[in-house]
C-alpha cells in the first residue's frame, strides 16, 4: 500500500497522541518512520484521494499536533510515495538537506500577506497624484462627458496609473514586513492581487510582525491586506533533487 506523508522531523521529536488520525474515510491512524536522526509522518495512503475540506483539515491537523512539539517539515497535500522503505531511503539520502532546513525552521512560522487594492481608494489616490488625469478628467466633464478617443485616452492613462501603483504598492508591502521576518518567499502570480508573499517570522518576533501589518494598513489606506498565518514553514521547505523528490509525489513546498 502506499504510504501518505505528512510531514518531516527530528527523530528525536516527542511522541504524537496515540489516537492522531490522518486523511482517508476511515480516518487513517498516523505512524512515525524513523531512519537515523530523522523521521517521517505518515498513514496508509487512501485510494482517490481528493483536496476535500475534511481531507485537508486532517492533514493541517496532523502538522498542528507535530508542531506543537517541535520543528515540522511540512509536505504539502497529497504527498505520497510508493511505500515506508521509499521514504526512509529518502530520508536517508537527503538527511543533509533535512537536518539543514530544520535547524533553519526552528521556532519559525510562516505568514501568507496578500495584497489588493480598495478600487475607489485608489483612483482617489491616482486621481490626486496625477494632475494629467485630474485635467482631463475636469476638461472631459466640462465637455460634457468628452469625445469617444478622449474618454478612451483618460480610461488608459487611469488603467496605466493604476498598474504603476499596483507595482510600487507591491514592493511597499514587502520592503515594510520584512525587516521583522527571517526569509521572504515570493508566491505564484495569480489574478486579482498585486503582491502574494509569505514570510518566514520567528515566533518571539510576530507580534513586532503583525505590528508592521497594522501600520501598513495605516499608512496605505487604499490596500486591502489579507493575512493568513501562523502557519506550518510550507515556503521555505526547499524542493530537492529530483530523483529523491520524485519518489514522493506531491511532495515540496506549497504557496497560497
Amino acid at each position: 500500500m502506499s504510504t501518505y506523508v505528512y510531514g518531516i522531523t527530528a527523530s528525536s521529536h516527542p511522541a504524537l497522541p496515540k489516537d492522531l488520525d490522518g486523511v482517508g474515510e476511515p480516518p487513517r491512524p498516523v505512524r512515525v518512520l524513523k531512519a537515523g536522526e530523522l523521521a517521517a509522518l505518515v498513514s496508509d495512503a487512501p485510494e482517490d484521494l481528493r483536496p476535500k475540506r475534511r481531507e485537508l483539515l486532517a492533514h493541517s491537523n496532523v502538522l498542528a499536533e507535530a508542531g506543537a512539539g517541535g520543528c515540522v517539515l511540512p509536505m504539502r497535500f497529497g504527498s505520497v510515495a510508493p511505500d515506508d522503505d521509499t521514504v526512509t531511503s529518502v530520508l536517508t539520502e537527503r538527511a543533509e538537506h533535512y537536518q539543514e532546513r530544520l535547524t533553519a525552521l526552528d521556532g519559525k512560522v510562516e505568514y501568507n500577506v496578500k495584497a489588493t487594492h480598495a478600487e475607489e481608494a485608489v483612483l482617489h489616490r491616482v486621481l490626486a497624484e496625477n494632475p494629467e488625469i485630474r485635467a482631463m478628467t475636469e476638461a472631459n466633464r466640462q465637455a460634457g462627458g468628452g469625445t469617444y478617443e478622449q474618454r478612451l485616452k483618460l480610461g488608459e492613462m487611469v488603467v496605466a496609473a493604476v498598474k504603476a501603483q499596483e507595482a510600487e504598492d507591491a514592493t511597499e508591502v514587502q520592503h515594510t514586513l520584512e525587516p521583522a521576518a527571517a526569509a521572504v518567499s515570493q508566491g505564484p502570480d495569480s489574478t486579482g492581487w498585486l503582491a502574494n508573499v509569505s514570510f518566514l517570522v520567528a515566533r518571539d518576533s510576530v507580534d513586532t510582525f503583525m505590528a508592521a501589518v497594522e501600520q501598513l494598513r495605516a499608512d496605505h489606506p487604499h490596500l486591502d491586506l489579507r493575512v493568513n498565518g501562523p502557519l506550518p514553514p510550507y515556503s521555505f521547505v526547499e524542493p530537492g533533487p529530483a530523483e529523491p523528490a520524485d519518489a514522493m509525489s506531491g511532495g515540496g513546498t506549497t504557496k497560497e
